[in-house]
């Protein structure tokens, strides 16, 4: 496959082509080896990449067959003690590796502690935030808006909802960021996250307030501490990493392209569309790991061993040709039959996805609110992406708008 690293037949999940253009490199795959493609991932462990819309459907509903619990992977004896992605496969007791009665278990008292969030007084919340990190930009007449605002938006917010101020909810996301990357530094990222929780978790058994953690904690499902901070962990990767980058794509999308000019003149009709598109074209969750056959199987023509590790290709998926013919650009207004919330038992709560919409979008109006003029500094194609195929967000967003007065009232 011309443009496609390959490796003794399987094709590298790793390299520049992930961070200048995966959809034309989900198209090679595609192409060269069906809806099922054979990979490597870092250090040349083997997985199956999903990347077919029908077959990815069949691998999220089916949760008998292609189990959740990386306790069923074959390959355990491949991966060294530093390997990278470690933190995205490890067995950990948190309702993304648990199945049965125990994912009903964790996914039930997690969807109660998200619902517990009022919706008005997160919205309200998420301005003021989102206000006071303006703030700290809008006198000037540019700003980098991943650093200063769509990285640290969510991570507030989140920190909040978990009885943080601000400086823990910036180093929680910090810690996030670095975690999933999965560079050198991912495990000793993942550490610090643990040993960090394990503090808020304390504070919160002595001192319970009106937050997530405290009600994770006080619900009927009876978390330990063990179960409690690396299911947190969960919710922040699950929940600020994603946000940032669909906030970022989002307006990214909305900077670049004319269709939504209208929306940073101030109208704001197109805002949930931009939204919606992205999630179609580029969501910022690229790959997912990971499902385990629990015997063997065949999918999209491909013979599936028990054991083998299966990397769910959420990006891919919503490209398939199959199911979007002839389409380069979204699915239609309104169509939200995409995967990126993934689907089926361990799909993203419904609570968790009206949370990151309500920031997502809140953050894009206040900024239209303040800085109506915003536009892009430098011409879009020397804009960057984050160097993994895991995640899909810009390295930098920096733009240039009208100097305007902190309103410092919040």
């Amino acid at each position: 496959m011309s443009g496609c690293p390959v490796s003794q037949g399987r094709v590298l999940l790793h390299g520049p082509e992930f961070q200048t253009h995966p959809a034309g490199l989900y198209r090679l795959m595609r192409a060269g080896h069906g809806p099922v493609v054979p990979v490597y991932m870092d250090g040349d462990v083997p997985a199956w990449l999903v990347v077919g819309y029908r077959e990815l459907h069949r691998v999220l509903t089916e949760s008998d067959v292609f189990r959740r619990s990386s306790r069923n992977w074959n390959a355990w004896d491949r991966v060294p003690a530093d390997w990278p992605l470690l933190p995205l496969v490890m067995r950990l007791p948190t309702v993304l590796y648990s199945e049965g009665e125990e994912h009903r278990r964790k996914a039930g008292a997690l969807a109660d502690a998200l619902s517990g969030v009022d919706a008005h007084e997160l919205r309200t919340v998420t301005t003021r935030m989102a206000d006071r990190l303006i703030d700290a930009f809008c006198a000037s007449d540019a700003a980098d808006l991943r650093a200063s605002y769509t990285a640290r938006l969510p991570a507030l917010v989140l920190g909040w909802m978990y009885g943080l101020d601000d400086d823990h909810g910036t180093h929680l996301g910090r810690l996030m960021t670095t975690m999933i990357d999965g560079g050198s530094e991912a495990m000793s990222a993942q550490q610090s996250l643990m040993a960090l929780l394990g503090e808020i978790v304390a504070r919160r058994r002595r001192h319970p307030g009106p937050d997530v953690v405290s009600r994770l904690l006080a619900h009927p499902a009876g978390y330990t501490d063990e179960e409690a901070i690396p299911e947190l962990i969960v919710l922040l990767g699950g929940g600020g990493q994603p946000t940032s980058e669909w906030l970022g794509n989002a307006l990214r999308l909305m900077l670049t392209d004319d269709r939504f000019a209208a929306s940073i003149a101030g109208a704001r009709s197109s805002v949930r569309d931009a939204l919606n598109e992205v999630l179609w074209e580029d969501t910022p969750t690229q790959i997912q790991a990971g499902r385990y056959a629990a015997h063997d199987v065949e999918l999209g023509g491909r013979l599936i061993r028990r054991g083998d590790m299966l990397l769910l290709g959420l990006a891919a998926a919503n490209r398939d040709p199959e199911v979007r013919p002839g389409s380069t650009t979204a699915a239609g207004h309104g169509n939200h039959a995409h995967l990126s919330f993934s689907h089926g038992r361990h799909r993203c709560p419904y609570p968790a996805q009206e949370i990151a919409e309500t920031i997502a979008v809140t953050g894009i109006e206040v900024l239209m609110d303040r800085v109506p003029d915003v536009e892009l500094a430098v011409p879009a194609e020397r804009l960057r992406w984050r160097p993994s195929p895991w995640v899909r967000g810009v390295t930098a967003l920096p733009v240039t708008f009208t100097p305007t007065p902190p309103r410092g009232d919040h």
